[in-house]
């Protein structure tokens, strides 16, 4: 199954490393965050999980799945997910493979 977090935050991004070897990266809370997020979607059976940061923003429905200890995190994360059926509304944003 194909995952995906969905969060908003501030990274930082660009070339990270020495000079003998650089990799273009994000870094920091935000990117944290998406990551473990990901990691919960696996555990709770979901294909798209959303931060509270980001339902915040989202203009579509969102429904709560609980609170999660994250690891990293002093304080438990509030998730979304998509609601089961919802289909995505004409003339959204696609990824496409």
């Amino acid at each position: 199954m194909t995952l995906a977090a969905l969060h908003l935050g501030h990274v930082l991004n660009g070339n990270i490393g020495s000079e003998n070897r650089l990799d273009f990266t994000c870094i920091g809370p935000a990117v944290n965050l998406a990551a473990r997020l990901e990691n919960l979607a696996s555990k709770l059976g979901r294909s798209i999980i959303a931060s509270a940061e980001f339902a915040r923003h989202c203009q579509s429905v969102l429904e709560p799945l609980g609170e999660f200890a994250v690891a990293g995190f002093a304080a438990p994360q509030a998730t979304f997910g998509v609601p089961n059926g919802t289909v995505a509304p004409t003339g959204s944003a696609r990824s496409t493979p």
